[in-house]
């Protein structure tokens, strides 16, 4: 006879076995772009992440570092590892859940199973954990190394965990297990705040089983005590208890004169003295409910306690130290996440609401040399009343996405949105493109893995329409809507033969998808898709699938009149879920062979001087660098300054360190220059008669604290301002010349004063500390920006910047006026992207590159046309052949699909005789374009960034082929423009190269 336990914990084992392996061989082997290669790096050596931090998930990821015994190139994918392993034992709780919940659906009481029963718990578990295991999106965070995976896993067993409270009759027992969820709730607050999310729905298990005669009044103010342990603990532990410590300690610094930390020591005095009274008083006057509730906040506290590495490594100095949270007054900004900015949630303005007055807020301090200084004051901004709104959902007040606003909504330049176009925005965008499409992805189907991809149904299996480049996309999946029925029929089945946990699952699901949503008020254009984040919803409806089976065999079981053959058939159909998944998303979530995403990281490294100084722009360029320096150990002497960092005080101040093999950066001004609160926007207010500043003259005047830079305002801080846009800096051209520093060629380019033009009407910290690090440089270490960090500066430095692979040189020479190329070191160049550049597994068609490296590889592929055009200006067809040929060796379409830079280089191949290579580029760059745009045309979809560049390549394209004798072509390529686009649609193109 089958005993219960013994098959529900093998069972379930099985489960983390099956699920674990799946991930371990789909695992990436090395860092990913985006948060992981930052984590593994500050893991790898306990440094200080961004906001909030993560401690917890930082120790327990150091500790599967040590797996890699030293090896810096191994450390990644075992840390890798440690995500697989998490997310297998989310799967094993996930699966002891539906078990648990199963049970209550069918009434089973313990101990008393018949065989039929059991097969049927058990085929509701497997197919409902194995069939979430294999899902999109929580396959995504179980092959990385982000806070995801723990996060799930924590989240797994705490909701597990109260199930099995729930079903303990001692209450001695009863209070153990409850200590225990306490205990892991406080360790999850050192990984991530998911966990917290699921405190109101748990509270109604406690209500439910302490009150057998529920009624609707009763679970509201059950939710309403779970909201308030969710408020106590995420606003009153986390932020709030070092928010008192901080005030207190400001109070026995700055008022009583104790020294530093005093009041930090008084408030864990008084702290721990109440809690000792308070416990003391529940023993003493058996207060069973109080003691446990204490006990429970201390355990709370004990997990939080991970936080302490935070401010332990922070004083340490790290290489990464992100806010340097030293003190408790940094360590509190840097818990409330103050870096990334104010999102209204239950009032604020409209977009078009008119800034009508900014208020001094509460007082910013800052550590000085005897006691706590306000270097500033909060700003509060007062918007016109007339134009604020509860639950404010087109909040934003950036240009970019006020126009993306009007365009979702249909408004006219004009006019005003009103309250209606409030909730339009929430329920179209905010619920249904940023969850419910992101659900559908999961449970139905995906159209690709292109930003902003639609969901796929069941009628689309069967439908022709898509193209081939969509077809090909690997993650093209359709599920049939297999797992979506199935979790309905378990929904269903469950809201009417069991709605006390109906009603449990219910908020679970909407806390962590629907609640989350809202709370978190997204903007109207995100950098990725961010779907990871409601895996714990997807995992409430995971649970419903796994009850549908039940609900099959049940159905069955009234056919067959047999509960064991019931229990066998609707496991084995029901299979067929976690089956089609697996089958269909294997292949886009398989991470073997990829290694761009680091190789990306070293190339740009790569392509600098040695000792070099290098900006760098959005996550994707910086990560991935922390990482190949900090655990790969290469390139250590280049030194990558954030430039979004560099508007900071603390990051200006670790750059003025010594960091591995970089020395510290050179700078002119001191501290109290650039401490937080000061010179933190200069304004441009140009002077009459005064067309240029000596950029060297500017900062001395700016670090004597001269009168004459200062703005007259009405507050209590008198703020600096630029007296004109145009910074002159003096170059000693013979230094520059006997250092070699210009490129043979180039001698006649070399200029004696660069201007430092400001584009803007202001200057930022950061882009003042650019200026003078370029001036107190002197050219004793090269200075390179990265595409992006060159897009965004406020200093016009286009025309004295060189190319040397990835990056762009800052020089003493000026671009010639009318020349449309970049000014290239066609050499150096060539002998990066020949010798020096990694292009691994980049070649191989069975890889998975999905968006992201695409557009890395974009990058190389148009940093080669660059060179190549640079190569053939100066008659050397040969290299500049040679190195066509090798981009489309390393890189060719078989693996990753021509683009727009694919594109551009068919002039140049034309050009080097290669004519065979450009015409392969054209058939298949125009034979998706058009399929792209009849697509876009039977679908009605509006053309996007990519339609629209599929529009210009064809339009491109004509000409060249003109030019060339390929008429037939170029005939075929009008047609198919004049039939998508309109008569006349072949005519000119903004695409050239040169």
């Amino acid at each position: 006879m089958l005993e219960y336990r013994k098959v529900n914990n093998l069972t379930g084992w099985l489960v983390f076995l099956v699920s674990t392996i799946a991930y371990v061989l789909t695992v990436e082997e090395t860092a990913s772009f985006w948060d992981p290669g930052e984590f593994i790096a500050v893991s790898y050596k306990l440094q200080v992440p961004h906001p909030p931090g993560a401690p917890f998930f930082l120790l327990i990821y150091r500790m599967f570092g040590f797996l890699a015994f030293g090896d810096g190139l191994s450390v990644a994918y075992w840390m890798n590892i440690g995500s697989a392993l998490f997310s297998g034992f989310t799967i094993l709780f996930l699966f002891w859940t539906i078990t648990l919940f199963g049970r209550k659906l069918m009434g089973i009481e313990w101990g008393k199973e018949t065989k039929g029963q059991i097969l049927t718990l058990m085929g509701a578990g497997l197919v409902g954990s194995l069939a979430y295991a294999f899902t999109d999106s929580f396959w995504f965070s179980a092959v990385e190394a982000e806070v995801y995976a723990m996060s799930s896993f924590f989240t797994a067993i705490v909701i597990w965990a109260f199930l099995k409270w729930d079903v303990i009759q001692n209450p001695r027992e009863e209070n153990r297990w409850m200590i225990f969820i306490a205990y892991l709730v406080g360790l999850s607050i050192g990984v991530h705040l998911l966990n917290l999310v699921t405190l109101p729905a748990l509270a109604l298990i406690y209500y439910f089983k302490k009150y057998p005669n529920p009624n609707i009044k009763g679970g509201i103010i059950a939710l309403a005590l779970g909201g308030v342990a969710l408020i106590v603990i995420n606003n009153i532990i986390i932020p709030g208890l070092p928010s008192i410590a901080g005030s207190m300690e400001i109070f026995f610094v700055n008022n009583i004169g104790l020294p530093f930390g005093s009041g930090i020591v008084v408030f864990i005095a008084l702290f721990l003295a109440v809690l000792t009274y308070s416990i003391r008083y529940s023993i003493k006057h058996q207060k069973v409910v109080l003691n446990t509730i204490l006990v429970s906040l201390i355990f709370i506290l004990i997990g939080y306690a991970s936080y302490t590495l935070i401010i332990i490594r922070s004083n340490q100095d790290p290489v990464i130290n992100e806010n340097a949270p030293k003190d408790i007054i940094s360590y509190v900004s840097y818990l409330k996440r103050e870096q990334y900015g104010y999102r209204p949630l239950l009032h604020g303005q409209y977009f078009d609401a008119e800034l009508v007055d900014q208020k001094e807020g509460a007082p910013i301090y800052l550590k000085g040399k005897d006691k706590y200084e306000i270097v500033d004051y909060a700003t509060v901004n007062v918007y016109d009343p007339e134009r604020t709104t509860i639950l404010p959902r087109i909040y934003s007040t950036q240009d970019r996405h006020k126009q993306i606003y009007k365009s979702k909504l249909g408004l006219r330049e004009n006019q005003k949105p009103k309250f209606g176009d409030n909730l339009a925005f929430m329920f179209s965008h905010q619920l249904g493109h940023m969850y419910w499409r992101y659900f559908m992805w999961n449970f139905s189907g995906r159209e690709s893995d292109f930003m902003d991809a639609p969901w796929m149904g069941i009628t689309d299996f069967f439908s022709d329409i898509y193209p081939d480049y969509i077809k090909s996309n690997k993650a093209h999946n359709n599920y049939l809507m297999l797992p979506l029925l199935l979790g309905i029929i378990g929904l269903v089945y469950q809201a009417r033969k069991d709605q006390k946990s109906f009603i449990v699952n219910t908020m679970l699901f909407l806390m962590m998808g629907v609640v989350l949503v809202l709370y978190l008020n997204s903007p109207p254009v995100e950098p990725r898709e961010r779907d990871y984040i409601y895996v714990g919803s997807f995992y409430a409806f995971a649970v419903w699938m796994g009850l549908g089976v039940i609900a099959l065999a049940s159905w069955i079981a009234r056919l067959t009149k047999n509960t064991v053959t019931a229990g066998v058939l609707a496991t084995a159909l029901t299979l067929a879920v976690p089956g089609i998944l697996v089958a269909q998303n294997w292949d886009d979530h398989n991470r073997q062979g990829r290694f761009f995403s680091v190789d990306s990281a070293r190339n740009f490294l790569a392509s600098c001087a040695p000792n070099a100084i290098l900006f760098t722009g959005g996550d994707n360029d910086t990560f991935p660098l922390w990482y190949v320096q900090e655990v790969e150990g290469f390139r250590t002497d280049v030194r990558v300054v954030v430039l979004s960092y560099f508007d900071t005080d603390w990051y200006v101040e670790q750059m003025t360190k010594k960091v591995n093999d970089s020395d510290p950066l050179p700078f002119s001004l001191d501290y109290d220059n650039y401490k937080k609160g000061t010179n933190d926007v200069l304004y441009v207010m140009e002077r009459e008669n005064l067309n240029a500043i000596s950029s060297r003259e500017y900062l001395k005047l700016l670090k004597s604290g001269s009168d004459l830079l200062k703005l007259n305002s009405s507050g209590r801080m008198r703020y600096n301002m630029v007296p004109s846009r145009n910074l002159i800096l003096d170059v000693d051209i013979q230094k520059v010349y006997d250092q070699g520093l210009i490129p043979a060629g180039m001698e006649s380019l070399m200029t004696e004063q660069m201007n430092l033009r400001i584009k803007g009407n202001y200057l930022t910290k950061g882009n003042l500390m650019l200026i003078d690090l370029i001036t107190s440089n002197n050219w004793e270490r090269p200075i390179y920006f990265n595409n992006t960090s060159m897009a965004t500066i406020s200093l016009d430095l286009e025309e004295y910047v060189v190319m040397e692979g990835l990056t762009y040189r800052l020089l003493p020479v000026r671009k010639p006026q009318g020349m449309r190329s970049e000014l290239v070191n066609s050499d150096l160049a060539f002998e990066n992207m020949k010798e020096k550049f990694a292009y691994r597994g980049m070649d191989d068609p069975s890889n998975y590159f999905d968006d992201e490296f695409r557009r890395f590889t974009s990058n190389h592929r148009s940093a080669i046309n660059s060179v190549a055009i640079a190569l053939l200006d100066e008659d050397k067809m040969d290299k500049a052949a040679e190195l066509l040929k090798h981009g489309l060796e390393v890189m060719p379409d078989k693996a990753v699909a021509y683009d727009l830079a694919s594109g551009q280089s068919v002039p140049l191949l034309f050009e080097v005789g290669e004519d065979e290579l450009a015409l392969d580029i054209v058939e298949k760059i125009s034979h998706k374009s058009v399929q792209m745009l009849d697509f876009y045309s039977k679908t009605n979809r509006p053309y996007d960034r990519e339609a629209m560049i599929s529009a210009e390549m064809l339009k491109f394209f004509v000409p060249l082929l003109e030019e060339r004798g390929y008429d037939e072509l170029a005939s075929k390529l009008k047609k198919d423009l004049d039939r998508t686009l309109g008569p006349g649609a072949s005519r000119g193109s903004l695409l050239d190269p040169r």
